[in-house]
């Protein structure tokens, strides 16, 4: 589980956005913006039921694919949460995995899958037909440290969070290589582990650095924008941000899952704090450790991934 790995200090989701459709104009009130709607998932291995997910992603149709680390697969559902398909099994070959973290999906609806055990992207069609592959143990050009974070920009390039080495690098729909920043550190562009990133509509990149406790955002090419954040528990303050959904609809707003706070905090596109939601629990609207967000392609329905209770929920928009 992520959460496991960056606080064991070992050498250490997300999708395509497009602007949302019918997409309110006004940014969503502090106060209860966001409602409870429904939940799905409990802990097994059976249809539907997960160990440790930790990725989500939602297409533009609304199907909604979920990694599950401990169980080795890809699992997809209506936007409601009835199955409707899953693949993979543990393993090194094409369509198997070792420890799948993120999963994002591109315009056309390919789904992309980042594994730290196999240090590797892999990409599927709609329903897991595997269509290639790219990445191997290193530091190399094209090899990855515990990959664990997985975008896709508009124009279909793909973005890979690298936990070990504390970098983000780009390529193109199939894996060639098109650039990559990031060091050990906290200075302005430097990471202390990436678990989460995402592209916004205008392209560029939200990178929430975990153990910094802050967001960092970027051009599309890795020049520094800026940034927002420190340690605590205060409005716009974060423990461990993992995952974030940034940039959407008019109003540019970005999502923030914090993973030691049980919560979600939402901001302007720089940083200005709107409002939150969430605490410690099992009830509806409560989280044990929320490690992946996504947004319906409307962005009237949020979905997080609850991977200490094994659920996904979701939450709808009150306008």
């Amino acid at each position: 589980m992520k959460r496991l790995i960056g606080i064991m200090g070992a050498l250490c989701g997300v999708v395509l956005l497009a602007a949302c459709e019918e997409s309110p104009t006004e940014p969503p009130k502090a106060e209860s913006a966001w409602v409870y709607e429904g939940q799905w998932g409990t802990v097994g291995e059976g249809n539907g039921e997960f160990v440790a997910p930790t990725g989500v992603a939602v297409a533009r149709e609304g199907n909604v694919y979920v990694v599950d680390d401990f169980s080795n697969r890809v699992q997809y559902f209506t936007p409601t949460g009835s199955f409707l398909g899953k693949w993979g099994s543990r393993g090194s070959g094409n369509g198997q995995f070792i420890g799948p973290e993120a999963v994002a999906i591109a315009f056309n609806g390919n789904v992309y899958v980042a594994e730290e055990g196999n240090h590797r992207v892999q990409y599927f069609t709609s329903t897991g037909s595997f269509l290639g592959k790219w990445g191997s143990p290193g530091s190399g050009p094209v090899q990855f440290n515990l990959p664990s974070a997985v975008a896709v920009a508009a124009n279909g390039n793909v973005y890979v969070g690298d936990a070990g080495d504390n970098q983000v690098l780009y390529f193109t729909s199939t894996g060639s290589l098109l650039g990559k920043w990031g060091s050990e550190g906290s200075g302005n562009g430097q990471f202390d582990v990436i678990f989460g990133l995402d592209v916004a509509p205008n392209g560029n990149v939200y990178v929430p650095d975990y153990n910094n406790s802050r967001v960092q955002y970027f051009t599309a090419t890795g020049s520094f924008l800026g940034k927002w954040g420190s340690p605590g528990t205060g409005d716009g303050q974060f423990g461990k941000p993992i995952d974030v959904v940034g940039g959407l609809g008019p109003n540019s707003i970005v999502y923030v899952a914090d993973d030691d706070e049980n919560r979600v905090q939402y901001f302007t596109s720089t940083g200005s704090f709107l409002g939150k939601w969430g605490s410690w629990g099992s009830g509806n609207g409560e989280f044990q450790y929320p490690e992946s967000v996504d947004m319906s392609n409307d962005c009237k329905r949020f979905y997080v991934v609850d991977a200490g209770n094994d659920r996904i929920q979701y939450f709808k928009r009150r306008d």
